[in-house]
């Protein structure tokens, strides 16, 4: 395919792809379930960073955690008690377990209190770049008491990560809304500087269609993606991660 017939057969599948019945079999539901800014900024970002394994997995205990928040994310992460805290014992998520779920509970409370909340404490600065914004998010976020073990669940793309599940909430909370998948509430930002969130499917299949030739699925190989994808699209590159990852999930392509 040439570059222009590839973009065509892209965007077609990326419009395929940005529509309701996406939700209906992915994490992003889970902050579906809520109206409140701060409630969907908070079950998504507890939900991406769950979101590894099988899909129907993790939507079960993304589910249990809003569960064990009595379903109000936000009002739990403000109120909450340390009696509160012991409801979560017994909670797993493959590597993800109770007291890192208490510590991300915790250090949320502290990010709303004391950095005027998630949109804020992402934000790039001038230079718009969000490998550099995430790497800051990770310090704020572990700047409180915690447990050496717990960090390895937020990834830092200076160090070399793809910073897949970031990069995917970031896409849930920034792109625009109008497809009905993404929520584009953090006005403060702009999808124009959005990475594509890197796995698996998503890389395997950029490699097929020639759009990145790295191997490694790391912050480089992201760089690389993003190079090609801006020029299809350079006000919403990301659009693309819905072409990319349908046709490695659903189609196997």
């Amino acid at each position: 395919m040439t570059q222009k017939e590839l973009k065509e057969f892209l965007d077609e599948k990326a419009a395929f792809y940005e529509n309701i019945d996406f939700i209906e079999s992915d994490p992003i539901q889970i902050p579906h379930q809520y109206t409140l800014k701060e409630d969907i900024e908070i079950a998504g970002f507890l939900s991406a960073t769950i979101a590894w394994g099988n899909r129907k997995m993790i939507i079960n205990n993304a589910s249990k955690m809003m569960e064990l928040m009595g379903n109000s994310p936000y009002d739990f992460v403000m109120n909450h008690t340390d009696d509160d805290l012991e409801k979560f014992d017994g909670f797993v998520h493959r590597t993800f377990n109770a007291e890192d779920f208490k510590f991300f509970i915790q250090s949320l409370r502290n990010i709303y209190i004391e950095h005027k909340g998630l949109e804020t404490v992402l934000l790039p600065g001038d230079n718009d770049n969000y490998q550099l914004a995430i790497s800051n998010f990770k310090k704020i976020f572990f700047d409180i008491p915690h447990l050496p073990r717990t960090q390895k669940h937020v990834s830092d793309p200076v160090k070399g990560s793809a910073a897949k599940r970031i990069n995917m909430y970031l896409r849930w909370m920034v792109r625009d809304a109008k497809k009905g998948v993404d929520f584009g509430i953090w006005k403060s930002h702009n999808p124009a500087h959005l990475h594509c969130p890197l796995d698996v499917h998503t890389g395997n299949i950029a490699r097929k269609l020639g759009i990145l030739k790295r191997k490694q699925n790391d912050w480089k190989s992201i760089q690389e993606l993003d190079s090609i994808l801006r020029k299809f699209d350079k006000s919403d590159p990301v659009k693309y991660d819905f072409a990319l990852f349908g046709l490695g999930v659903f189609e196997k392509f």
